[in-house]
């Protein structure tokens, strides 16, 4: 098994025991996304929103691999 495959599952185990985790970082990804995709409607400084909001969503699943078990 590679390194990637086991960081993988350990990701995907954390989301399986923490549903409302793995929802609130998939939903910040998703506004993240909204938002690049309709920057018009956003306001001022849509690119600099929706990347932080994306980067927010990377840092969460990155979260599980920091997580002492």
């Amino acid at each position: 098994m590679t390194q990637y495959a086991k960081y993988a599952k350990k990701i995907r185990q954390y989301f399986s025991d923490h549903p409302d985790y793995n929802s609130a970082v998939h939903l910040i990804a998703g506004v993240g996304i909204g938002i690049l995709l309709t920057y018009p409607l956003v306001g001022q400084h849509p690119i600099r929103w929706s990347v932080v909001l994306l980067v927010v969503a990377l840092l969460g699943h990155l979260y599980p691999l920091a997580v002492k078990k």
